[in-house]
């Protein structure tokens, strides 16, 4: 055979891909970062062949320790507690439909250090306090929009100055 038909015959066959198992992907997933089951699922989906198989592998991982859906919700918080405020994280969770027995002990954890993530979000966007109105309304509207609570917000721009050193 020449090497033009080898090269025809070579084309026509059948093209074998590795592709890597729904279990592999599910692992691969884990170890970049923790997910949610809902999130791992919708990832998942499109590569499963049945959605029996896909709740089969994703209990098979909880039940491994793999899956954890307390250690997802430790770990969201812990990477949005130094940007946001307590009821945007509680949103975030919520949206990953974690349950009040997940979610209410990491709440409970952020809500003690909620005024010195505030302050030091407003210290790092502002550093200086308002000098009118208008600039006040500003930082509470930013501190506001990142899930800070009104107490906190008002606890913010009442001592901001007594934390800005002078100098």
């Amino acid at each position: 055979m020449d090497s033009g038909k080898q090269d025809e015959v070579a084309a026509a066959q059948p093209q074998r891909v590795n592709r890597p198992s729904l279990g592999g992907r599910a692992l691969r997933l884990l170890t970049q970062r923790d997910h949610s089951r809902m999130e791992l699922r919708r990832k998942l989906a499109p590569h499963a062949e049945s959605s029996e198989a896909l709740e089969a592998l994703l209990d098979a991982l909880e039940r491994a320790g793999l899956l954890s859906e307390a250690r997802f919700a430790e770990s969201l918080a812990r990477r949005r507690a130094e940007r946001y405020g307590l009821r945007r994280i509680e949103l975030e969770l919520g949206v990953h439909r974690l349950g009040p027995s997940v979610i209410e002990p990491v709440l409970i954890g952020l809500r003690d250090g909620e005024r010195d993530r505030a302050l030091r979000v407003w210290r790092s966007r502002f550093g200086r306090v308002a000098v009118d109105a208008g600039e006040r309304l500003r930082q509470q509207r930013f501190l506001s929009r990142r899930g800070f609570c009104e107490d906190t917000i008002d606890w913010v721009m009442r001592h901001g100055a007594a934390a800005i050193p002078d100098g």
